[in-house]
């Protein structure tokens, strides 16, 4: 008999919080010809823990159920591992599923868990945090950080709270970051509002903005927008959504494995899945190519 999976939920994300979610997890695994062992996690701390103890048990898949940032804790224990990751898609954005075509439902989720393959991804790293999806400086860490003091100082919701932070930022984040990039072989000097890492390429114009077409392709892709002030941003927004980007002279996209940041202050505020941290620098971001395994839809 096979052992159940663990299914950590992560209670502070999306949909993964509500009363009758654990349930409707075992239901949905026991009807897929598996039992599931669903650990609940109050907040994204008391993933990893609950993601290690599950890595070291007998399951070949441990699962995540929540948004990206659960996914991105638990991958992050998985990763360089042979223990395969599911994604039970439950939180707001989702993207790392929808780039694998992980179907949102939490039915055919769970079935796809049990009767799908096992495929390679590559994760990105920065200074030995793991991201499955990006990481970025300046401004995006900026406006997370506004949401988050928004949701807890005077209770909004996810989305008002980020679209208040976003015009905050863009209205005080005035200076620029000061960079100095390492990339195969050659220095760079760049004055930009952001840098965007991510992982594999994302489509950055029309209807498909944000999404990753493959994540197997071993290589790390970099966004900037150098002499660009945060307003500016506004009008890249829209060039990017009408297919106009690639002609603008504002934006700047590079490819590699290995990337180095200087900074002229020594520390840095870094976005990795959406977590915050103050960072050292240099930082120093590589890919790990197929590094992780993941269960997808057959």
């Amino acid at each position: 008999m096979r052992a159940p999976v663990p299914v950590i939920l992560n209670r502070s994300s999306g949909s993964a919080g509500g009363p009758g979610t654990p349930d409707r997890v075992r239901e949905a695994f026991r009807a897929a010809g598996r039992e599931a062992d669903v650990q609940l996690a109050a907040n994204g701390k008391e993933v990893v823990p609950l993601a290690r103890r599950a890595a070291s048990g007998p399951s070949d898949v441990v699962v995540a159920g929540g948004g990206d940032g659960t996914v991105s804790c638990v991958a992050s224990i998985l990763a360089g591992g042979e223990k395969a990751l599911g994604i039970l898609p439950l939180g707001t954005l989702n993207h790392f599923a929808k780039d694998l075509k992980i179907p949102i439902d939490v039915e055919i989720a769970a079935r796809t868990v049990v009767e799908g393959n096992v495929v390679r991804v590559g994760v990105g790293e920065v200074d030995g945090r793991i991201f499955v999806n990006n990481s970025s400086l300046g401004l995006y860490p900026s406006i997370v950080r506004h949401r988050e003091e928004m949701r807890q100082r005077l209770g909004r919701g996810k989305w008002p709270a980020f679209a208040w932070a976003t015009l905050h930022a863009l209205h005080r984040h005035s200076s620029s970051l000061d960079l100095t990039l390492s990339i195969d072989g050659s220095e760079i000097r760049r004055r930009t509002p952001f840098v965007f890492v991510g992982n594999n390429a994302y489509d950055m114009e029309g209807f498909k903005i944000g999404k990753r077409d493959r994540l197997d392709s071993g290589e790390l892709s970099v966004y900037l927008a150098p002499d660009a002030h945060p307003i500016d941003l506004v009008f890249l927004a829209i060039r990017a959504f009408f297919g106009r980007l690639r002609a603008a002279g504002d934006f700047e996209v590079l490819r590699t494995k290995e990337l180095r940041i200087d900074t002229r202050t020594g520390r840095a505020r870094v976005a990795t899945d959406g977590e915050i941290s103050m960072l050292d620098t240099p930082l120093l971001y590589r890919v790990r190519p197929e590094d992780l395994r993941v269960v997808v839809p057959q």
